[in-house]
């Protein structure tokens, strides 16, 4: 239950039933439809919920908002609902009150809904796809994955607690162009363990990392050097699966190991396999939005980008500074782009399976992609525009001591994701790469093994584990936590236990907010801010040696903390330690 919103439709329902009771006797002019506004003020010292409805609504009833709210203050019948009352303030604000029902209902709402509060149906009925990672299997994966690879999970997650049916899918390139450099890498380093190194060129544009020496040798222990007189095609396509069967699976389980599974890992070879790259082809063509060029196929991208901005508002001469090009889809020898299978991977996203959304999380180099495969999208007649979203992630800094960490101290190699995990604990890394996917980030290694408050990851997990254990205590000696009707509400009263309760109320809103701007990290800073007012709670309101029934609410509030602490967690993908 969003305890925020209900107070927000409750002062809603009290300013229409006052204005209607006004407008009935006369006090004001009937037939004024300007909409109720609500808003949390930033200070509540004067009241915790606020209205601009009179200030709004002011010239069109032709008198004063101060007049506007007198009329509306005399009409309000707070009986039943979780106000007090309701006072002028400035020109014309009316500012509601809370009273114990609100703060009861609020705990009441944590103990009933327990493991699932905070979950809305804000995407009720919606089918979503969050497509993340898909990172190259040609080698081992680094920082940009494992930034992404949080972002899409933890975006996943608050999709899920907003109601949507959500599906997580990493994208496997294993066609196209870097699979044969992957093949010719492997090939080439095989050569020179046969022939020795000197006497096989590598290839200038192959991918040099060690991990493709380690295939090579993998490959001539298993085969020896049978494969030497293999026809070099075969060739090609035996080491090519040789590497992407071991570099695969190896991808899964360090994903794993850093909590993150996919519903699918959609291969791209299989849109081939299956003829859907032609098809998506030959349809763009039917539909006109293709020309051949010197022996090659091309996309209108030009044409149909213009379209689109046209749309957005923007003027020819804005367009036109933008030098838009058209793609190739199929080159003049016979093969398809990658921007051609990944059309078709999108007409398999919305065509076949029938996303309602689609997310892609993508490093920020992808950024001249975007608008072109929304305008594909749109050629295709799925409606891009709306329906696809890409979150573009910035780079991310290693540091330790203020200084950039570029390579590994176990392995002298650049840093790859199974490098951090050996030094960082998964709970570290999941919470602190999901920072806001728009801005630079900058990972202290120091920082994220540190065991006190400057750690906020392990600050929060304290917070936890320090309810558990006062918990614990306590029903060891026979006091065992109670249930939200059998405490007394007005009991806690005071500044640091309402501020608490608040701070529990917002939960579901900084989940939906997560949802809206499809930005997990409001979690984070929901619970700095959540553990912040619980330590503040427990360091000026004692539970041990008080009366029984202040005792009561106040581990009654305590055990609502831990409960909400855990929920977010969860959402994070990070523990939630009962003891530290």
């Amino acid at each position: 239950m969003n305890m925020i919103q209900s107070a927000k439709d409750q002062i809603v329902k009290l300013t229409k039933d006052a204005y209607a009771a006004a407008a009935a006797e006369g006090l004001l002019p009937a037939g004024v439809e300007t909409p109720v506004a609500v808003e949390i003020p930033k200070d509540t010292a004067n009241g915790d919920y606020t209205t601009t409805f009179c200030l709004a609504a002011a010239k069109a009833m032709r008198k004063s908002p101060r007049d506007v709210a007198q009329a509306l203050t005399g009409k309000m019948d707070f009986a039943g609902t979780f106000f007090t009352g309701v006072e002028i303030a400035g020109p014309g604000f009316l500012n509601f009150r809370l009273g114990d029902k609100w703060y009861a209902d609020t705990l009441a709402a944590v103990d009933a809904e327990k493991d699932a509060y905070g979950r809305g149906d804000m995407l009720k009925g919606k089918k979503y796809m969050v497509e993340f990672v898909s990172a190259n299997p040609t080698g081992p994966m680094h920082m940009g994955n494992a930034r992404g690879g949080v972002l899409g999970d933890t975006l996943s997650s608050v999709l899920d607690w907003s109601g949507a049916e959500v599906w997580r899918e990493f994208y496997v390139n294993d066609a196209g162009n870097q699979i044969e450099k992957f093949a010719k890498s492997i090939e080439a380093r095989y050569f020179q363990i046969i022939q020795g190194e000197d006497a096989v060129e590598f290839p200038e544009d192959g991918y040099h990392g060690e991990d493709i020496r380690e295939l090579a040798q993998a490959f001539y222990d298993k085969h020896g050097d049978s494969y030497v007189n293999v026809d070099e095609a075969k060739r090609h396509e035996d080491m090519a699966r040789f590497g992407l069967d071991a570099n695969i699976p190896k991808m899964k389980s360090d994903l794993e190991r850093y909590g993150i599974r996919f519903d699918e890992w959609f291969f791209e070879s299989s849109l081939y396999d299956s003829g859907a790259v032609p098809e998506a082809m030959a349809f763009l063509t039917e539909r006109g939005f293709t020309y051949e060029k010197d022996g090659a196929l091309w996309l209108k991208t030009a044409e149909i980008m213009r379209e689109n901005m046209k749309k957005e508002g923007k003027t020819d001469e804005q367009i036109d500074k933008l030098d838009l090009k058209d793609d190739v889809l199929r080159r003049a020898n016979g093969f398809y782009t990658y921007f051609a299978s990944d059309i078709a991977y999108h007409r398999n996203k919305f065509g076949e399976r029938g996303f309602d959304k689609v997310i892609n999380i993508w490093g920020a180099d992808h950024h001249g992609h975007v608008a072109r495969l929304k305008g594909a999208v749109d050629a295709l007649g799925l409606d891009g525009t709306h329906r696809l979203d890409i979150v573009l992630m910035q780079l991310v800094k290693l540091v330790r001591d203020g200084e950039a960490v570029r390579m590994s101290k176990r392995t002298g190699k650049t840093i790859s994701l199974a490098d951090l995990l050996d030094e960082v604990p998964v709970d570290a890394c999941r919470w602190y790469f999901n920072t806001k996917p728009d801005t630079q980030m900058e990972f202290d290694l120091g920082r994220a093994v540190r065991e006190d408050n400057e750690n906020p990851v392990y600050s929060v997990q304290y917070a936890h584990a320090r309810i558990c254990s006062l918990i614990k205590t306590l029903a060891d000696e026979g006091v065992a936590v109670p249930a939200a009707d059998q405490v007394d509400i007005s009991l806690a009263s005071g500044e640091q236990e309402r501020a608490l309760i608040k701070e529990l109320s917002r939960f579901p809103d900084e989940i939906r907010a997560a949802a809206r701007d499809y930005d997990p990290s409001y979690i984070n800073r929901y619970l700095m801010s959540l553990s912040g007012a619980f330590h503040s709670f427990y360091n000026n309101c004692r539970i041990k040696g008080e009366a029984a029934d202040v005792a009561a609410v106040r581990l009654k509030l305590a055990e609502a903390t831990r409960q909400v602490l855990r929920n977010g967690l969860g959402i994070l993908g990070v523990s939630a330690p009962e003891k530290m």
